[in-house]
């Protein structure tokens, strides 16, 4: 399995397109359908009952475009889906071709009629590296762009993308694309390879002119499940998805990955050595969060691991999972380009009873920051048997990660023990907080005595550990050592406590040789 490699594509696609927008006249002349979620229920369950038939790609020289000579044709905004009128949203679209080898049928719904919006080169400026294309007339799009007003008055600010497979992408206000989400992930991990679904067609509810939320249909379908999608979308510090969806199994689903999320992780403190660049971290997401269904709240640090590594933690209806980015100064990263400390993160919330499964984490070795080589989601316990119907409702939140009552573990460090027997040394520092805070008698350094170090290994013995405050964080640190002798990885769990209760999230790693 290899990482995903768009992620660079996207990104300076997203930050140097210039967007613009289509008036609805311009619209397919073809006759208006009813439209309703059921209709796309409906299309998701008539497609499954079908064998599937792979899409035909694009026309060869949208295939062989170059990088730049993509790039060069250049959405025009004046032509933006609702552009001119008093909608509250205007919709930017990207063309199909080089490494978007499938196109996506776009509707706009209006006053209960869907009508679709027909293919229209001249939405785009056409650079003058770029080559003359075909355009058939039923050519169709890669994705699209939502744009509404968020932070300055008088102009409509991108914020969410949908473009390739069934990935999308947003963020919160005043932050810089990073991490994905997917409608489905299919055995990710396998030896046998990875399947992708595809969102096949789109369905854009027009919005009133002061409404806030933006609703988006979905048809996905793929060689072992289709679906039906409905994305209620709030932008704002945190932009919000709410997302209803129907799946429709053609095979057994062994290995079916819900609420996918998608980011990259290639060093910080712990693997920096393997890494000659100038910058001391760099990455999406630096940890996954947790909050399972027995009410714990699990940190688990990233890895970009020699190999591919899949980390399972086993729960029963979970309360939430994501992937956070803790790192949120400019000196984490002293970036002055990618902008990292400014990337969301991404907060899943099932709705409903999810049952038993596991959050699982799969981690894939990268080279480059090119490479989307981090990817979490819920796996269900029992597999799906074809043919049946699964409903699925859960809420995305892009931006800040959730607030919770215990202290986070804000960094983790590991290295050679120089001094003494010959090992591993690892640091992991918590937050200042008020459960870890000292007594009216204790100094500002000082560390109360009541707080419990509760470290443990199935592998190895551990150093009894040192507590101490953190004169620069006002956080606590423990500083613990163990040898790994013959043994290839060391899984660790660690937890401070006060009075018998947790005073700080559990903070699990995975030390690998």
């Amino acid at each position: 399995m290899t990482p995903f490699s768009r992620r660079s594509f996207l990104a300076s696609l997203l930050s140097t397109t210039v967007l613009t927008a289509l008036p609805p006249h311009q619209a397919a002349a073809s006759g208006a359908q009813a439209f309703s979620q059921e209709r796309v229920i409906d299309r998701a369950r008539a497609l499954a009952g079908k064998p599937y038939q792979p899409r035909p790609e694009v026309p060869q020289d949208w295939l062989d475009l170059s990088y730049d000579q993509y790039k060069a044709h250049r959405f025009r905004l004046d032509k933006a889906i609702w552009a001119g009128s008093d909608c509250s949203y205007n919709i930017d679209l990207f063309l199909p071709g080089l490494y978007f080898h499938h196109s996506v049928q776009v509707n706009t719904v209006e006053d209960g009629l869907s009508r679709p919006f027909g293919f229209d080169l001249t939405l785009f400026e056409r650079g003058a590296i770029a080559p003359p294309l075909s355009a058939p007339p039923d050519l169709g799009y890669s994705g699209v762009r939502l744009r509404t007003h968020l932070d300055q008055p008088g102009k409509k600010t991108e914020f969410c993308v949908f473009q390739g497979a069934s990935y999308f992408r947003a963020i919160g206000i005043g932050q810089a694309y990073g991490l994905s989400a997917r409608g489905l992930a299919l055995k990710t991990g396998d030896a046998l390879g990875e399947e992708f679904p595809d969102f096949i067609e789109f369905w854009l509810e027009r919005p009133a002119p002061d409404q806030r939320s933006m609703v988006v249909h979905a048809l996905m379908d793929s060689p072992s499940v289709t679906g039906a999608y409905r994305f209620t979308v709030t932008p704002g510090p945190n932009t919000i998805m709410d997302v209803e969806a129907r799946l429709f199994a053609r095979q057994e689903l062994d290995h079916a990955g819900l609420a996918p999320l998608t980011s990259m992780f290639l060093f910080d403190r712990t693997n920096r050595h393997r890494f000659d660049d100038f910058r001391p971290n760099v990455h999406d997401s630096d940890g996954l969060l947790i909050q399972n269904g027995n009410g714990e709240t699990l940190w688990r640090p990233l890895a970009n691991p020699a190999r591919l590594q899949i980390s399972s933690f086993v729960d029963e209806n979970p309360r939430g999972f994501g992937l956070m980015q803790r790192s949120r100064h400019l000196r984490d990263f002293e970036d002055l380009e990618a902008f990292y400390h400014r990337r969301p993160s991404l907060w899943v919330e099932p709705r409903g009873d999810w049952g038993k499964g596991a959050v699982t984490l799969v981690e894939i070795p990268a080279d480059k920051e090119i490479y989307d080589n981090i990817v979490a989601y819920w796996r269900p316990q029992q597999p799906y048997p074809a043919g049946s119907e699964i409903p699925l409702s859960y809420r995305l939140s892009w931006g800040e990660e959730p607030g919770h009552d215990l202290a986070r573990v804000i960094d983790t460090a590991v290295g050679a023990r120089i001094f003494g027997t010959p090992g591993r040394l690892m640091t992991v520092d918590f937050e200042a907080h008020p459960l870890l805070e000292g007594g009216p008698d204790d100094g500002p350094d000082d560390v109360p005595d009541d707080v419990e170090v509760h470290l443990s290994s199935p592998h190895v013995e551990l150093s009894e550990g040192v507590l101490q405050r953190n004169p620069e964080t006002g956080g606590l640190r423990l500083a613990f050592s163990f040898a790994p002798n013959e043994e290839n990885h060391v899984e660790l769990r660690l937890q401070l406590r006060r009075g018998g209760r947790p005073a700080s999230e559990v903070w699990l790693y995975r030390w690998t040789a």
